[in-house]
């Protein structure tokens, strides 16, 4: 400073100021320009900015040569500028934070709150006229929404509306339509959530939302709320291992609280679906809760036609189509199912450029639904096509002469899915039991296409491999929990199943000792040896009908019911003028018979190679 004011015995050449620097170079008075020197100056621009250059350029007005360089106010508002930088970052990086926690509120820390959606009038609406298939839980529902409408019709005897509703069953059964049916038809608030909304990553979230979610029922009383999956929320409380502390088990707590409390609005009713019954809290599911549980199964023949007829109404469809015989031709389709094998035959009609939708369509389209889609392109070898067409001819074979299995449908070569080929029985009625007889039949049926396969190649193929499968199957569930062994006796013998995150004992791995399970291993191979044995004599007694069947496979790739009667006929009338039968060898691939030999279900089946 007092060089700049010309009180020192230094003169200044140049000055570059940058930031809060001063830089440049200097000599001392009477020195030579050999002896200029540099030198290095720091200030508080702030402070001294102004000041400093006010003299530089009084400075420069009385010495031309002397050279500088700077801005007054660049270098201040830089410098401000760089130290406030990281605190603005601080601030965006919450900012943003916090908006990623809001979901859908205006309040900062609104994650909180339930993510219910309340149903609007503007929505389309669903009624009980849109359902069909389950006419014992419409009949059930209707009681809750006329107590809605009418609550003195019931309290003037005394009774009370049910606090909550558990409708339990198969996926693709309807629970979720009926609960929007219920919204179509209360004309009263409607909440939809799921289960997993309530779980979050942040500690007491879950329960906060269940909180939100009844006092929000509680402002639109009389209101009813349906959660789907409950069992994502509602599963036992741990007993034994990790503690009972986790995040889901407090918004269970909460949940019971809520349902029944010393606080609960008896007009708040809580409808909740789940296929997973069995994993449900007995807390949850006690009268006062949960007082109705409403199971929704699988429709029977009258449940599907009118179905069918629902998921019709928008759909062209022919004169032809009969949906008495597809309700027949459909056991063990769900809702679900049958909505998508009415969309398939909608979309292949329209692939092929028709007016409207015609039985054949359907009839596609259910197989497409059962066996999967029909593989046109995959090439399949002359041997391997004709170690099909025997495979299924004897399992087609082995079902003609047992009376205990279904009629076949239909039989075909043509590749489906992983399927190579397929033996489709249906059956003349739904059943929901099976005898001892009914279950050794299929698993004849079952062993038919392996024994035809040794019989006519003298080799086996691993297109049996599903065949086998299944066939172990039933007959250890004949043994071990059917008590259809002769030698053990009506008992069952099963694997400690118990779920340890349950809260179950899950130190024993099985209830019997090792001769029990031995003797389990002795009968199950004898069933099956039996079954195999017989289904054996079936096809070498009937070697001329296999090989008429196999033959017409080769040739048509698929037979109708009507074919394969018409096939037996010509051959048994031929037999009976020219007895002489040939033996030989045969295979094939194929899948028949139920999944779970105590239900009636899809019999279709379905070849398949590794």
């Amino acid at each position: 400073m007092q060089t700049l004011k010309g009180n020192s015995d230094y003169i200044l050449l140049s000055a570059d100021i940058y930031d809060s620097k001063i830089k440049g170079e200097l000599i001392r008075k009477g020195d030579t320009a050999e002896k200029k020197r540099p030198y290095e100056v720091t200030f508080i621009p702030e402070v001294m900015g102004k000041e400093i250059f006010e003299l530089i350029g009084q400075y420069a007005e009385k010495d031309p040569s002397f050279k500088y360089d700077g801005h007054p106010d660049s270098n201040w508002m830089m410098g401000i500028f760089t130290g406030l930088l990281p605190v603005l970052l601080l601030i965006g990086v919450w900012f943003f934070i916090l908006r990623q926690m809001q979901i859908g509120g205006s309040k900062a820390m609104s994650f909180g709150k339930s993510r219910a959606r309340l149903n609007s009038e503007n929505q389309p609406k669903v009624t009980f006229n849109d359902v069909a298939g389950c006419d014992e839980a419409k009949e059930e529902l209707q009681e809750v929404v006329e107590f809605l409408k009418d609550a003195h019709k019931f309290q003037k005897l005394g009774g009370k509306i049910p606090r909550g509703v558990l409708l339990q069953g198969p996926p693709g059964t309807g629970k979720t339509l009926l609960a929007r049916a219920i919204a179509g038809e209360a004309n009263v608030p409607f909440f939809s959530i799921s289960g997993s909304d309530f779980v979050e990553m942040f500690v007491g979230v879950g329960a906060s939302r269940v909180r939100d979610l009844f006092e929000q029922g509680k402002k639109h009383a009389p209101c009813l709320i349906f959660m789907d999956e409950i069992d994502a929320v509602g599963r036992q409380r741990f007993a034994g291992v990790g503690g009972g502390h986790d995040e889901r088990e407090q918004t269970l707590n909460q949940l019971l609280v809520e349902m029944d409390g010393f606080n609960t609005n008896e007009e708040v009713i809580l409808i909740a679906a789940t296929n997973r019954p069995d994993v449900l809290d007995p807390a949850l599911l006690r009268p006062g809760r949960f007082d109705r549980q409403i199971i929704i199964d699988l429709p029977d023949v009258k449940g599907r036609q009118g179905i069918l007829k629902v998921h019709t109404q928008n759909v062209v469809i022919a004169k032809d189509v009969d949906f008495g015989i597809l309700s027949k031709r459909t056991p063990g389709f769900s809702g679900a199912d049958l909505h998508n094998a009415v969309n398939e035959a909608a979309l292949l009609a329209a692939r092929k450029g028709k007016d409207s939708v015609d039985m054949s369509d359907f009839e596609e389209a259910i197989e497409r639904v059962t066996a999967g889609p029909e593989r046109k392109s995959r090439a399949i070898s002359d041997r391997e096509k004709k170690i099909v067409a025997f495979h299924e001819a004897g399992h087609a074979l082995a079902g003609l002469f047992l009376e205990e299995i279904d009629p076949v449908h239909k039989i075909s070569i043509l590749p489906r899915g992983r399927a190579l080929g397929y033996t489709m029985h249906l059956p003349n009625e739904d059943r929901y039991l099976k005898t001892r007889k009914e279950l050794m039949a299929n698993m004849t049926t079952l062993l038919g296409g392996r024994v035809a396969e040794d019989m006519i190649f003298g080799d086996v193929t691993t297109g049996a491999q599903n065949d086998l499968e299944r066939v172990t199957d039933i007959a250890h569930k004949m043994v071990c929990q059917f008590g259809m062994s002769e030698k053990l006796g009506p008992l069952t013998f099963g694997l400690n199943e118990n779920q340890v995150f349950l809260g179950r004992d899950f130190y024993k791995d099985r209830e019997y000792s090792e001769e029990i399970a031995f003797e389990i291993d002795k009968e199950v191979r004898q069933l099956v040896d039996e079954c195999y044995h017989h289904a054996k004599q079936i096809q070498e007694k009937n070697r001329d009908i296999l090989d008429a069947l196999a033959k017409a496979l080769l040739e048509r790739e698929v037979l109708s019911a009507e074919e394969v009667k018409q096939i037996v006929k010509e051959t048994e009338e031929a037999r009976s003028r020219t007895p002489a039968d040939e033996k030989g060898d045969k295979s094939g691939a194929e899948t028949s018979g139920d999944d779970d030999p105590a239900r009636s279900g899809k019999t279709v089946s379905v070849s398949e190679t590794e």
